[in-house]
C-alpha cells in the first residue's frame, strides 16, 4: 500500500493518526494551511498546503482529516481536489473497530476506535464513524456524513447525504432520514425526517420550531 497523506491538520487529523497507525499504514505527512506549514502534528510534518494535492498523486493515497460538525463543505470541496487531480482516497478501518464482511465501505471513508459496522450495513464515500458508533444491519449512510461518537444507528435505517448525527444519538429502527441533517448530541430520533436542517432532543424537535418555543431555553443553554 502506498503511503498515506493527510489533508487537514487539526484535531480530527490526531484522531485519523491514530485509526492509520493502528491499522498499519505508513503517513507520509500533511497538507494543512500556509501558516502551518513546517509544524508538526503528532510527529508528522506538514508538508504544504492543498494546492499540492496533484504532486503526491503518483506516488501517495489521501484521507481528509478536517473534522465535520455544522457544515460538510470544506471536506467535500477537499475530496474534490483529491478526485479531480486523479488521487485515490484511502479508506481506514482501526484495529479495534469491527467491519462485517457482508458490509460495504465507500472510499476516503474512516472507521475509528470501537466502532462496529454489521453485515448488510452500506457506508458512503468520505464517512467518518466516530469512536464506539454502532451502525446496525442494513443501515444506509450516505457520502459525506458524520456520524460521531457513541451513536447509535440502529437496523435498516438509512441516512441521507451530508447529514451529521451527534455523539450519543440513537436512531430507533428503519427510520430514514434526508439529505443535510444535523442531529444534535444526544437525540432520539423516532420519526423520519424529510427535511434538511437541524434537529435536537428527546422528544426530537428542530431548531426552528424551539426557536418559537417556550421550550429553547431547556434545549439551546
Amino acid at each position: 500500500m502506498k503511503p498515506l497523506i493527510l489533508i487537514g491538520g487539526g484535531g480530527h487529523c490526531q484522531s485519523v493518526i491514530e485509526v492509520a497507525e493502528s491499522s498499519g499504514r505508513i503517513i507520509q505527512g500533511i497538507l494543512d494551511r500556509p501558516d502551518e506549514v513546517g509544524k508538526k502534528v503528532l510527529g508528522y510534518p506538514i508538508l504544504g498546503t492543498d494546492d499540492q494535492i496533484p504532486n503526491y498523486v503518483p506516488t501517495c493515497e489521501f484521507v481528509i482529516t478536517v473534522g465535520f460538525i455544522k457544515n460538510p463543505s470544506l471536506r467535500i470541496k477537499l475530496f474534490n481536489q483529491v478526485r479531480e487531480a486523479g488521487g485515490v482516497l484511502a479508506t481506514l478501518i482501526a484495529s479495534t473497530a469491527y467491519v462485517s464482511r457482508h458490509a460495504h465501505l465507500g472510499s476516503g471513508t474512516v472507521i475509528m476506535h470501537n466502532a462496529f459496522v454489521n453485515a448488510g450495513a452500506t457506508v458512503g464515500e468520505n464517512v467518518i464513524i466516530n469512536t464506539f458508533c454502532n451502525i446496525e444491519h442494513g443501515v444506509s449512510i450516505g457520502n459525506q456524513c458524520h456520524i460521531s461518537t457513541g451513536a447509535m444507528i440502529n437496523g435498516d435505517c438509512k441516512i441521507g447525504d451530508s447529514s451529521f448525527i451527534g455523539s450519543q444519538s440513537v436512531l430507533a429502527n428503519g427510520i430514514s432520514i434526508c439529505d443535510g441533517v444535523i442531529i444534535g448530541a444526544g437525540s432520539l430520533v423516532r420519526k423520519n425526517i424529510k427535511k434538511s436542517g437541524i434537529y435536537i432532543g428527546n422528544p426530537l424537535q428542530s431548531i426552528e420550531y424551539l426557536k418559537t418555543s417556550t421550550l429553547k431555553d431547556s434545549f439551546l443553554h
